[in-house]
């Protein structure tokens, strides 16, 4: 099983985990985030990303204001720098979004903690069933993707899953 709390898996990947790992190193990423226990989730760590698809970044805040305050101070100066607060499923969430490289970078911060969000559950989930299901079944993903489904959605699709995705994958957990 791959540790996805560190990112040195990266550097052993494909061609675009490779130069997601050498942008977020060269760059400092994650020590500039070290203090909200970052973990990269989304596509990217299991090999089901598309073109466009960007580096997903949680974090764990214990305070809004000084979590706000290092990513405006440290990124803030990036390409396309966009920083918004919302509420999601009752959580206070920051999300910034840039561009470093060729990637687009969003780091989505929460006063959850990290291995809680439900981005990491989602990435473990899928990366459990992706080993289960074997590279035909990553093919099929993919291609719905290319297709415009975003990630979760595809997943339910080719399960027959039924109901909300985000949700029923996470029922999954349980049975895998």
């Amino acid at each position: 099983m791959i540790d996805f709390l560190k990112i040195d898996y990266l550097k052993d990947g494909n061609e675009r985990q490779k130069a997601a790992f050498e942008v977020l190193t060269k760059h400092l990423v994650f020590e500039k985030l070290k203090n909200f226990n970052p973990i990269l989730t989304g596509t990217i760590p299991i090999n089901i990303d598309i073109p466009e698809s960007d580096l997903d970044i949680i974090c764990f805040y214990p305070n809004k204001v000084d979590f706000i305050d290092r990513i405006v101070k440290n990124f803030g100066q990036e390409k396309n720098f966009q920083l918004k607060k919302t509420i999601i499923h009752d959580n206070e969430t920051v999300i910034a979004n840039f561009w470093i490289d060729e990637f687009e970078i969003e780091i989505f911060g929460q006063n959850i903690p990290t291995t809680a969000q439900n981005a990491y559950k989602h990435m473990i989930i899928e990366q459990q069933i992706l080993t289960k299901m074997g590279e035909e079944f990553r093919l099929k993903i993919i291609k719905l993707k290319n297709d415009g489904y975003k990630t979760e959605p595809a997943f339910a699709m080719l399960l027959g899953l039924s109901g909300n995705p985000f949700n029923a994958l996470l029922q999954l957990s349980f049975a895998i």
